[in-house]
């Protein structure tokens, strides 16, 4: 019986110098978390590559692919074959193993990496000698050096040797806790789950802010938060998603101050809650899902002036994005659907009619004073309750 891997290969992660191992440890200690969920996996590194090799027939395999797919620091899996390191044994386990992932295709060529010199053959006699068991067991293909339908891979290393065809992308990115903790400004629209993602993909562990404003909103708009925190929890790990209500900040906002600011003066109390709360919680920066221009509050005056609150520093993986790009990486992520339910959140309550788009930081400091600042932040905080998010690998 054969026996299958599978073969993660590492990113960026090759580029680092003498902390090269703290990334790699990292990033082998997220995947045996996830493997927890699958079975029982020896799972180890070696030349750029994480090896996972089922203990016993129990394993879930296709689940630990599927886990290992969303791992960000891996930029490519296959399924490979394991062999003995004769060119009868590679030769006898492409023919049993490579045929099946060549139904449907025209065209393949045959890739061998030969790390073990003591190996008798060099790569390309690898090769030719495997493309022609290849074409022996499955007639209706071509051989295409240049552009194929599927490449089969051969390695040779020290402590065994491998068979695969076609590879698979990986997440990419770097390892998850690898650049640190920041808070996720998180709504219920489409930007920001996708900044979350993104942001996560840097390596940075992720916990999530949610404003509300019951009874304005409805439970069903916080549950439909928490379902877009599990989305990007796939990616980025356990999130704790701390929920804010800012029913009374914007009760009095409408009470106090001319409705042309409403949004600004808002997002400013939003931004100065993230970042108290994100202090208490070991986070070094905020997050936000703004896009340049995309409404009257992400253009670069109304930015200045919701920044200009908070000494943290505050990234917005989507600000250079268009709408159409943000929206692929949202249905690429798979929280696309989730985020177009039609259920209001904070920032859709109490929307002026001709909100500001060039703000002047004086002006909208002077709205503020109106109200007791401070003390509404501070109330604000006091309602705060947590729920924390697990993933379901």
């Amino acid at each position: 019986m054969i026996k299958e891997i599978l073969l993660c290969k590492y990113g960026e992660i090759v580029l680092k110098g003498a902390n090269r191992k703290y990334f790699e440890d990292m990033l082998c200690r997220e995947m045996k978390k996830r493997a927890k969920a699958y079975g029982k996996f020896d799972i180890y590194r070696a030349q750029s590559t994480i090896y996972i090799e089922p203990l016993d027939e129990s394993a879930d395999v296709d689940g630990m692919f599927y886990a290992a797919s969303k791992v960000f620091g891996i930029v490519a899996i296959s399924r490979a074959a394991v062999c003995q390191k004769s060119m009868e044994d590679i030769s006898r386990v492409t023919a049993e193993y490579i045929p099946a992932f060549l139904e449907g295709k025209r065209t393949f060529k045959v890739e061998a990496k030969r790390s073990d010199k003591s190996f008798a053959l060099d790569s390309m006699e690898i090769s030719r000698e495997i493309g022609g068991v290849v074409l022996e067991n499955c007639h209706k293909i071509k051989v295409d050096v240049h552009n194929p339908d599927v490449v089969v891979k051969v390695e040779i290393r020290e402590f065994g040797a491998y068979v695969s065809a076609g590879q698979f992308k990986g997440a990419g990115g770097m390892p998850i806790g690898s650049n640190g903790r920041a808070m996720l400004l998180l709504s219920g629209g489409i930007d920001s789950p996708v900044a979350g993602y993104m942001i996560s993909k840097r390596g940075v562990y992720l916990d999530a802010i949610h404003f509300e404003s019951f009874p304005y909103t409805s439970e069903r708009a916080r549950e439909k938060v928490l379902e877009l925190a599990k989305i990007v929890s796939e990616y980025a790990g356990d999130i704790k998603v701390h929920i804010v209500s800012l029913t009374h900040i914007q009760e009095e906002l409408v009470k106090a101050c001319d409705e042309d600011y409403f949004t600004l003066l808002l997002r400013r109390y939003m931004m100065t809650i993230a970042e108290r709360v994100a202090k208490q919680k070991g986070c070094s920066a905020l997050v936000t899902g703004e896009s340049l221009g995309q409404v009257a509050s992400q253009t670069m005056q109304a930015l200045g002036v919701t920044d200009s609150c908070v000494s943290m520093p505050v990234f917005r993986p989507c600000i250079g994005m268009d709408k159409e790009e943000i929206v692929q990486i949202s249905r690429k992520i798979g929280a696309f659907e989730t985020s177009i339910q039609p259920y209001e959140d904070c920032c859709t309550v109490f929307t002026p009619k001709h909100p500001k788009t060039k703000p002047e930081l004086e002006k909208v400091k002077a709205q503020e004073d109106k109200l007791p600042f401070e003390e509404l932040v501070e109330e604000a905080i006091g309602t705060l309750y947590t729920v924390h998010i697990t993933p379901e690998y």
